[in-house]
């Protein structure tokens, strides 16, 4: 068969996707497959990888492109999206019924589909390999296939079992993609999936438009002034925050609603529903603060992050590479800020240390090391990060190659513009933090939005209302990107909207008249109505459902928080006076041993109070307490 040409690629691409023009190298690796070759292809996150096997799939009527991901929810997402454009796509995973499965799979086997998704534990299945034969397979495209090396840092055994897809399917190209993959990474790829002469394309490691910021702060309280003040200064951006655990992420999260700034929690431990829920506040505007742990992340497509911000120590350059490169992912400046302490890296340790089989421990050694060796260097943090991924710069500072892009190299992050350099009696440096009133920092702004910003939020007022119509996410109606071009563009005609970044003819024929329609109406005076806030702050909530007799365990289940998270506000909220200690939080007993355990040890710390203590005595238990006995002596002090 004669593979399509780069014209009928660049018309597809307006056709489906509504871009005029590829980013770098998907053009090249399009055409590889199309003409049937092998590929390993490295790009860095928003680097458009998921175009590259779903345009060609596109183009390539009655055959389908097999498409291995590790998260069911990316997989649901994509298939939406391509639904969206008129790629027929679907998934194949347990969450569908015997009856549906059933459907899709003699769909598949028909060329029905483009697109088929499945995980690799399905296809490790002996009864999927032996139906697969049966489909029309254009080619197999593995996502995050870092995950199939022991040397990446996220490996997974299940992604091994891919080694078998040559044996199984020799005639099939395989293509092999991933965002973090250092050289060894990827020698390890082409090597278990047996790739056959593979046309490489490895972009660079260099995101010039991103900002890293590498901060050891002294404690956490610090740390948490600093994370205060760069969410006041992108007050108006889109924001992740990543957390090291999942109690610090509704620890959080409250901490954060105390000082007026919304945020929402994501974590592996909250429901699928729950989860889902979050990420959709998120990618559709109505929230802009999400705190998440490491589970938050894989194949989120939001241009406009506009900082993402580390509050531990990542256990490898790869990951931090990976998360920090979710932000400015549209081209405009971005920061990212790691702000770590002294005991992360004494966790990461304690942890290498507990892996039990010796070649997994000496890689998690190793990877200790180079993150570390990161936080603590004075060169060029993104000359590091190229280097690490075996990329050489002709620049030794990115303060020669673009602008000061990093900490070591001159860059002083307008986010933390308040903050003070004093010296520490160790390398690193410290940021002693002054009172900022929230206007001042915000006030010196970042990036602007584009077009009219009352425009864009009527614009995604009326996305919001589709998407919930159609039981979509609001990003698989429309991306930013297309609201952006929509609000400077202002189309009249459907000849004018087929024009705008992001609207192919499909999106164009769906949605093109209420576009439209929606433009008109905010020219003749129409507005997006004031959105009320439907949570009221953490401690507000926590008020209430102790007025309703809640226990604080359960006050920690309708709030999907650790109970410590839970317990740790309202000690602060007793300690400072905002609440009435209540004996019945702790046993009588246990009561009593408390009290007279603070009597020996003092208030100072918990620690002291918790050795002298029988084990059934928890930390929560203890911190009650001892709030409730702070109170009671500073305002014994204070009458005296």
């Amino acid at each position: 068969m004669t593979s399509p040409g780069n014209a009928d690629a660049s018309a597809a691409l307006r056709r489906f996707w509504g871009y005029d023009s590829f980013r770098p190298r998907q053009e090249q690796v399009i055409q590889s497959l199309l003409g049937g070759h092998d590929v390993c292809v490295i790009m860095p996150t928003g680097g458009g990888k998921s175009l590259c096997y779903q345009l060609p799939a596109a183009m390539s009527p009655g055959r389908t492109v097999i498409v291995i991901s590790p998260l069911i929810a990316l997989m649901q997402d994509q298939a939406a999206q391509l639904a969206q454009m008129g790629i027929p796509a679907a998934v194949l995973n347990s969450s569908l019924t015997s009856a549906e499965q059933t459907t899709i799979m003699r769909q598949a086997k028909a060329g029905e589909f483009r697109l088929l998704y499945l995980s690799p534990e399905r296809l490790a299945r002996t009864d999927t390999v032996g139906w697969l034969k049966s489909v029309p397979v254009f080619f197999f495209a593995i996502d995050e296939a870092h995950c199939i090396s022991e040397w990446g840092h996220e490996f997974r055994p299940e992604y091994r079992l891919l080694s078998r897809l040559r044996a199984d399917f020799p005639e099939c190209p395989i293509a092999a993609f991933t965002a973090s993959a250092t050289r060894r990474v990827r020698h390890d790829i082409v090597a278990q999936l047996r790739l056959r002469d593979p046309h490489k394309y490895i972009a660079s490691f260099h995101r010039a438009n991103l900002r890293y910021v590498v901060q050891e702060c002294v404690n956490e309280v610090a740390q948490l002034e600093l994370l205060v003040q760069a969410l006041r200064y992108h007050a108006e951006h889109h924001v992740i925050v990543y957390s090291p655990t999942i109690a610090r992420v509704g620890e959080t999260v409250d901490f954060l609603g105390e000082q007026g700034i919304g945020a929402i929690p994501y974590h592996g431990k909250m429901g699928a529903a729950d989860r889902r829920r979050n990420q959709e506040l998120w990618m559709s505007d109505e929230a802009r603060v999400l705190v998440g742990t490491i589970a938050f992340g894989l194949g989120i497509n939001k241009a406009a992050v506009r900082a993402v911000i580390h509050l531990a120590l990542p256990q490898s350059i790869e990951q931090f590479y990976q998360e920090a490169g979710r932000a400015g992912r549209d081209g405009e400046p971005a920061d990212c800020l790691l702000l770590w302490r002294k005991r992360d890296a004494g966790l990461l340790g304690y942890f290498a240390d507990k892996i039990t089989d010796a070649a997994e421990r000496e890689r998690a050694w190793q990877r200790y090391h180079e993150i570390r060796g990161f936080a603590d260097s004075r060169s060029c943090r993104h000359r590091a990060i190229c280097n690490h991924f075996g990329e050489k710069t002709a620049w030794t500072s990115c303060a020669d190659s673009d602008d000061f892009g990093c900490d070591n190299c001159g860059y002083r992050p307008a986010c933390l513009a308040a903050t003070t350099v004093t010296a520490k009696p160790r390398r690193a440096r410290a940021f002693q933090i002054e009172s900022v009133p929230p206007a001042a920092v915000a006030s010196t702004g970042t990036a602007s939005t584009p077009g009219n910003p009352e425009l864009r939020e009527y614009l995604r007022q009326w996305r919001r209302a589709v998407a919930r119509e159609q039981n979509l996410g609001a990003f698989v109606v429309l991306h930013d990107s297309a609201l952006d071009d929509l609000c400077r563009l202002q189309p009249r005609t459907l000849t004018e909207l087929v024009e705008v970044h992001g609207i192919g003819e499909r999106k164009a024929e769906r949605y093109g008249a209420q576009i439209l329609q929606a433009i008109e109406e905010f020219r003749h005076g129409a507005r997006a109505a004031a959105v009320t806030q439907k949570h009221s702050p953490p401690a507000q909530e926590t008020i209430r459902l102790l007025a309703e007799g809640r226990t604080l365990q359960e006050i920690a289940q309708a709030r999907t928080r650790e109970l410590r998270t839970v317990v740790s506000l309202v000690a602060d909220m007793v300690e400072r006076g905002d609440l009435d200690f209540d004996s019945t939080w702790v046993d009588p007993e246990k009561l009593t041993l408390i009290e007279a355990a603070c009597a020996r040890t003092g208030l100072d710390r918990l620690k002291p109070v918790k050795d002298v203590l029988p084990e059934t005595c928890s930390y929560e238990d203890i911190r009650l307490v001892v709030a409730h006995l702070r109170r009671l002596k500073r305002e014994r002090q204070s009458v005296a």
